[in-house]
């Protein structure tokens, strides 16, 4: 009974993950004729004279790809986790208290009232502590990172750089209400369980990595998409003002 108990643990705490297949397919439907559009327009732009433009266009394409709730939409389609997040929620049951079958149910009588009673108390704390959001500012955050998303993409059409869409006024406005109803929603910084999240520094430390890989990855696909699609040569690609912001931007992690 006791390995029975450890594997009933260990079950309740497999995440569980709700996925918004909807949502997703139609964000990768948008995106990725979108996407579609802007090679179509680089492969119209032929011989030496349009090799900038032809360039700028690859680099916009290469950066739609990139896009977190791009890659987020594909995973999900896939019935993966998003590694950003979007398109899905992710919940962990708490593990079953240990002591056996035969324990669990003479005591569940007791522990139930027990947990009503505590329940009582702890509710009303927990509904002070923590703000949430109504179903209006949830609707208004995701639109606002469908907004970020699409007024980017629209930056880089015009010849900005990563580094200057982000200094965008209006970029910058939509990120900062992003972040004040962030903070509105877990305003303690809960986890998933709904205690304080002791081991944060190690989530950051490990997201931090994951960040990295991404990054460094985005790095060597735009090398080899400047190199093989626009005849770059190594100085080149050096020399290009999105692969410096890149480059810095690898830097601040290391």
């Amino acid at each position: 009974m006791s390995q029975a108990d450890e594997g009933m643990k260990l079950f309740a705490q497999e995440p569980v993950f709700t996925f918004d297949t909807k949502r997703a397919s139609d964000f990768k439907a948008t995106h990725e004729a979108a996407i579609k559009a802007k090679q179509d327009q680089a492969e119209a732009l032929t011989g030496k004279a349009n090799k900038t433009a032809r360039s700028e266009l690859g680099k916009q394409v290469q950066a739609m790809k990139a896009d977190p709730m791009y890659i987020d939409a594909c995973k999900v389609l896939k019935g993966l986790e998003a590694p950003n997040g979007n398109f899905m929620t992710k919940m962990v049951a708490a593990a079953p208290a240990s002591g056996g079958y035969n324990s669990a149910a003479a005591a569940a009588p007791q522990k139930e009232a027990e947990s009503g009673a505590k329940k009582d108390k702890k509710e009303p704390k927990k509904a002070a502590e923590s703000g949430g959001l109504s179903k209006a500012e949830r609707d208004e955050l995701e639109k606002l990172k469908e907004d970020v998303v699409k007024r980017k993409a629209e930056l880089k059409e015009q010849g900005l750089s990563g580094g200057q869409c982000n200094k965008d006024q209006q970029v910058q406005d939509w990120v900062a209400r992003m972040q004040e109803l962030k903070i509105k929603e877990n305003p303690l910084g809960l986890g998933a369980d709904g205690k304080k999240d002791d081991d944060g520094k190690k989530k950051d430390k490990k997201q931090s990595s994951t960040e990295k890989l991404a990054l460094e990855k985005k790095i060597e696909d735009y090398k080899i998409s400047l190199r093989n699609d626009f005849g770059y040569s190594d100085k080149d690609i050096k020399n290009d003002p999105d692969m410096q912001d890149l480059m810095k931007e690898l830097a601040k992690m290391k």
